[in-house]
């Protein structure tokens, strides 16, 4: 019998485990690590789904590092407060200084 293949979720969520505290990437840099460049909302979707599997979707922000998945988490600002308490700036759901807190997996991993 053949080992089964990974679901699309399940390789987002190895991605996202590995971004280091501190560090922020994009649904579209996730989706083009995994060869599949035009699927970022495909990684939107599976932030969304990753509720209780020990990912830290707060870490994964939109291409121009706006918190568009914040709406996502519990609370008004639960998705800011856990960027800020990893010394990540946030003004008005804008991440400062994005390029220098980016992690690019593709720069970063070797294929998983």
């Amino acid at each position: 019998m053949l080992p089964e293949t990974p679901s699309f979720f399940e390789r987002v969520y190895v991605v996202v485990r590995q971004i280091p505290y501190g560090k922020v990437t994009s649904y579209g840099a996730i989706a083009n690590y995994l060869g599949a460049k035009q699927s970022s909302r495909l990684v939107g979707y599976a932030m969304n789904n990753s509720h209780g599997k020990d990912v830290p979707a707060h870490r994964v922000v939109n291409r121009k590092g706006l918190l568009t998945g914040k709406h996502h988490f519990e609370g008004t600002n639960l998705m800011q407060q856990l960027l800020e308490s990893e010394g990540i700036v946030v003004v008005e759901n804008q991440i400062q200084e994005f390029d220098k807190v980016f992690w690019n997996p593709s720069e970063e991993l070797r294929n998983l």
